[in-house]
This record gives C-alpha cells, sequence and structure tokens, in this order.
C-alpha cells in the first residue's frame, strides 16, 4: 500500500473514532433518557400503599392463590403425589402484599428479611457506598417504589409453603454479637397436613455468604420427596452510574456449569423464550452442578448449591408481571421417611465482585467480572495492579508504577522508535529541500523521500508502532478500571475521590493535551502535505478532549506514559545531536 493510502487510512480512523466516542458521550449526557416504565421499573406505588411484592398474582376466588411466580418440580422428577403444577400456598392466605420486615445486622452488611415468604428484599453494604450519596451504603438487593431486586425461596410440592406463604418469626438475635461467628434467623409453618417446616436463614461474619435452609418433618404415614427452589427476581434497571464513555454493563441472569462453562442470559432472550415456548434454550437446564445468578456493575447476588454430591438441578429463567425477571434452580429434597425429617441447604452470595473472594466462594463464580475479549491481557494487568496496591497502599500510585513498569518491558521498542523520529528531526532541513524541488511532482516527491528514509536508515512509521502495540494494554486497563469493584470510587489524591470516574476539574485531561502538545514538537511527522501534517499535530491535543469522558485512571496511566515518552524522546534528541557533531567535527 503506498505511503500516501496508509496516511489516509491512519486519518480516517482517527476521525472515526473521535468522533463515534464524541457522538456517544454526547448522546448519554444529553439525550433524553426513556421514562421508566419503558425499562421495565414499575411505576410508584400510590402514596401510603405498601410497594406490591414482585410478581405477586391476586387471590383467586375462595381465598386460594395460584402464584405464577413460583416454579414447577421438573418435569423429570415430578413432586410426591405426581403433582404437575404448584397448589396454594399453605397457611393463612396473605391479604396484604407484605408481612413483618425483620432486620438482620451483621459486620459487612444490614440485610432485611420479609416474614410473607421469607423473601430476603434488602442486603446493604456497609463498605460499598451509594453512588449518588456516599453517606449512604450501596444497595444490593432491594424493594420499594423505585427498584426491585430480591432473593426469594420455597418448596414445591402440595401444600408446602412457598414465597408467598405467611411464615413466623422464632425470637432470637438479630444482631451479630461481639465474638460470634453467625447469627440465625428461624422461620416457622405448619402445612395443611400438619407437617412443620422451618426456615433457617445463617448469617455469618466476615462473608457476604448467607445460608438458606429447609427443615421438612414427614408426620404423614407415606414418604414424600419435595424440591426447593430459589430464585432472584429483579428489575432491568441499571443500577449504577457509569462513564459516558463506558459500554453498559451487562445486567442479568447468568448461569454456570460444566457444559455451558459461564452463560449470560439477556432479557430480550427470556421475552423470546416466553412468546415461544418451543424456542430452544440458550443455556442446559438440566445439570448436576453449577450455580445461578443476577450480575449488574461491579455486584452480583447467586445461588450456589453445592456441587460435592453431584446433587441434580434444573436452572430456570422466567418473564413475570411488571417488568420483572426470575432466575433459579430447583435442587430435590430427597425422600422424607414418615416421621423423618429432610433437609435442604443453598448458600446466597450477595455481594461485590471481588474476585478473589468470588474464586474461593463457588467454581466459576470470578467469571462474573468480565473484561470482554481483553481478558487474557487484562486479568494479569488486574492482577499487577492489585499486587502493587498491597504495597503500596493506594490504586493511583500503582497505577502510575505499573505504567513504569510497562514502559520498562517496551523500553526497546521505544528506544528505536524515538530514535526513528529524532533522525527525522535531524534531516528535516533536507526534507524540506526536497519539498520545495518536488512541490509540482508529488510522485516523485514520494520516490525521493522514501530514497532519504532508506539512505537515512529510518522507518518514517517507527513512532507508530509503540503507540499501536501499547493500544491493547490501554484497552485492557480500561475494562479494569471499568469492572473491577476494587477500584470503585477509589481515591488517589486531592481532588481524585474515584479513580474509576472522569476528573470532576479535568485537571489531568488538561495536562495531559499539555504533554501531547510537547510530544508533537519533540516528534516531527513524515507527512509532506501541509494540512494532513497540521491534522496529525493537533489529533493528540484534541484527542485530550475525550479523556474528558474517561475514567480518571485511565487518564492518569496515559499522561504518565506520556511524561516517560517525552522524557525518552528528549534524551535521545540529545543523544543523536551530539553523535551528529561528533560525526560533522572528523569531517573537517
Amino acid at each position: 500500500m503506498p505511503m500516501t493510502e496508509i496516511r489516509r487510512l491512519l486519518l480516517f480512523v482517527i476521525f472515526f473514532s473521535s468522533g463515534f466516542f464524541l457522538w456517544n458521550a454526547w448522546q448519554q449526557e444529553y439525550m433524553p433518557q426513556p421514562p421508566k416504565s419503558a425499562q421495565g421499573v414499575p411505576a410508584p406505588a400510590s402514596p401510603g400503599a405498601m410497594p406490591a411484592a414482585p410478581g405477586a398474582t391476586p387471590a383467586a376466588p375462595g381465598g386460594a392463590a395460584t402464584p405464577a411466580d413460583v416454579p414447577t418440580a421438573p418435569s423429570a422428577a415430578p413432586a410426591a403425589g405426581g403433582v404437575a403444577s404448584v397448589p396454594a400456598p399453605s397457611g393463612t392466605p396473605a391479604t396484604t402484599t407484605t408481612g413483618q420486615l425483620i432486620t438482620i445486622r451483621t459486620d459487612l452488611y444490614t440485610a432485611q428479611v420479609d416474614t410473607l415468604g421469607g423473601v430476603i428484599t434488602e442486603v446493604s453494604l456497609n463498605k460499598h457506598h451509594d453512588a449518588h450519596d456516599r453517606t449512604k451504603p450501596y444497595l444490593v438487593l432491594q424493594r420499594n417504589a423505585e427498584r426491585t431486586f430480591v432473593a426469594q425461596s420455597g418448596l414445591i410440592g402440595e401444600g408446602l409453603p412457598n414465597h408467598r406463604t405467611q411464615w413466623t418469626v422464632e425470637p432470637g438475635p438479630r444482631d451479630l454479637a461481639p465474638g460470634a461467628e453467625r447469627v440465625e434467623l428461624r422461620l416457622t409453618t405448619t402445612t395443611p397436613s400438619g407437617d412443620p417446616i422451618v426456615k433457617v436463614l445463617t448469617f455469618h461474619r466476615g462473608s457476604y455468604l448467607i445460608d438458606v435452609a429447609f427443615d421438612i418433618t414427614n408426620k404423614g404415614s407415606a414418604p414424600i420427596s419435595p424440591h426447593a427452589y430459589f430464585q432472584l427476581t429483579r428489575d432491568t434497571k441499571q443500577a449504577v452510574v457509569q462513564s459516558s464513555m463506558a459500554p453498559a454493563a451487562y445486567v442479568g441472569p447468568v448461569v454456570y456449569n460444566d457444559k455451558d462453562h459461564f452463560k449470560k442470559v439477556e432479557f430480550s432472550e427470556i421475552d423470546k423464550e416466553a412468546a415461544d415456548p418451543n424456542r430452544k434454550p440458550a443455556f442446559t437446564k438440566s445439570a448436576d452442578n453449577g450455580w445461578v445468578g443476577m450480575i449488574e456493575h461491579y455486584f452480583v447476588a447467586a445461588w450456589l448449591p453445592s456441587d460435592e454430591a453431584k446433587t441434580p438441578r434444573e436452572f430456570f429463567t422466567r418473564k413475570l408481571d411488571n417488568g420483572l425477571y426470575a432466575a433459579g434452580v430447583i435442587v430435590p429434597v430427597g425422600s422424607i421417611a414418615p416421621g423423618a425429617t429432610g433437609e435442604v441447604r443453598v448458600p446466597l452470595y450477595v455481594g461485590p465482585q471481588d474476585q478473589d473472594v468470588l474464586a474461593k466462594t463457588a467454581k466459576g463464580l470470578d467469571l462474573v467480572v468480565d473484561y470482554g475479549i481483553f481478558t487474557v491481557l487484562a486479568a494479569p494487568l488486574f492482577v499487577l495492579l492489585k499486587w502493587l496496591h498491597g504495597l503500596l497502599g493506594n490504586w493511583g500510585w500503582a497505577i502510575i508504577v505499573m505504567t513504569i513498569m510497562i514502559k520498562g518491558a517496551f523500553y526497546p521498542l521505544n528506544a528505536a522508535a524515538a530514535r526513528s523520529m529524532a533522525k527525522m528531526k535531524i534531516i528535516a532541513p533536507k526534507m524540506k529541500a526536497l519539498q520545495q524541488q518536488y512541490a509540482d511532482d508529488k510522485q516523485q516527491l514520494q520516490i525521493k523521500m522514501m530514497e532519504l528514509y532508506k539512505t537515512e536508515k529510518i522507518n518514517p512509521l517507527g513512532g507508530c508502532l509503540p503507540i499501536v502495540v501499547q493500544i491493547p494494554v490501554f484497552i485492557a486497563l480500561y475494562w479494569v478500571l471499568l469492572s473491577a469493584v476494587e477500584l470503585r470510587q477509589a481515591p488517589w489524591i486531592l481532588w481524585i475521590h474515584d479513580l474509576s470516574a472522569p476528573d470532576p476539574f479535568f485537571v489531568l485531561p488538561v495536562i495531559y493535551a499539555i504533554t501531547a502538545y510537547l510530544q508533537v514538537k519533540l516528534s516531527p511527522t513524515p507527512i509532506t502535505d501541509p494540512t494532513q501534517a497540521k491534522i496529525m499535530q493537533i489529533m493528540p491535543i484534541a484527542f485530550s478532549v475525550l479523556f474528558v469522558f474517561f475514567p480518571a485512571g485511565l487518564v492518569l496511566y496515559w499522561l504518565v506514559n506520556n511524561l516517560l515518552q517525552i522524557a525518552q524522546q528528549w534524551h535521545v534528541n540529545r543523544m543523536l545531536e551530539k553523535e551528529a557533531a561528533l560525526k560533522a567535527a572528523k569531517r573537517r
């Protein structure tokens, strides 16, 4: 490809990328947002009214209820008595939309449990703050007029309780006592046939895991084989404010098992399955391993059945009323003989996407931190960054030291490029003479220029190579800053209180623009066309406009990289000038 075509292609890529980023930023900043009803969020309740329980259905005539959001037993293994559909909940049918809210406090979070269904309706994290108001904790689970994201569980079988059943609370502590390792909330009910059921929620010190268990006593004369379901129900709203330059983080269900590995199930896919029940499922529904969850930017909630016993389980997703969606898992309790008690226990993780914690909690759970196609670079970058943070105690300084280390790794390549650019500066008078001599013959000018480059052993695109090589690193770090909860709201110094958000006072982008200008002055362009040369000189400075929208941590990386590049280029320029002076002295 001729040099002219290469330059035109480079200019086109730069202009197209810049235009796309600016348009995307403008659209997210100034375009009107769709109404909440269009985003799948229920309309606010009327003043004084209690928020409706997710997916609630009106009571059927005679007081019996048939909840549409309660799963049915797996067709391959129906519940006792051949029950193919879910009967009415045991106990008194609910006449209110909520029961008593029980508050549990641990060292890491505060949780609320509704006695109507034993639903976990809220989990607020002590160590993570709201994006809008840092005086408030972040709500992973919540149920209110604006948002719905709750954890539900129940039993499948004739007369067995589900997440529409009213439970009775047993007395006990509600706060994790000093020195205690856990606190339990026990809920009880009795089936119409007289079988006592106990639902136990166990909250642990230093852990985001909540154990949810059912103890079922069979008072009848025949064995029973119930199933238990554990599901997450939520709206489609993005809960965390993101940079206007960032691609939207995935929100929705995920399923993990050995066959599918890690599978995202888009809300749109659930819509398609709801419209066409015969549609091929997007994931493997039956397995003897794996877990199911709902993720949003930086946070995850997931039901984690044990894989040790290879217990069969069935994963499901479903579309509910009021713009809500559910994802969950059904597990068998096993056969319970007359007079015996059966138990089923499934842990629930509700917390941040801390990669070390997730990897230790369940197989594949750390995959919820998604770096996209740049995982091969982003994952080791994060490991290095976290190691540096452990030494320095500050993510901003860790980014600076990491930049220096990366620059050191690319030193030979950068040094060769710097020498090439320095030689371009030295031969600038010869280049200008050629431009004047062949001003009316562009083709001959190109030929003479290439001869000059060959004679002087200069690669005219040598200065671009380090940038091209480092762009994947730049993008990988971009994904780390976007995806790692460890960097969410992480401060650096003075005015930088969140490295994952744009610089609030644009100081870093302005300093970057200054360094970009200095870099242009130190690095002459091989382009002969005056207009194109001006554009190539202006583009690095104009690129700083994009950095207004980029995370401060990313701008910090590029700024430090620029400063190091300027220092290296200045040093190489001085060396080559001295070499040229020595050669000239020898000729005399």
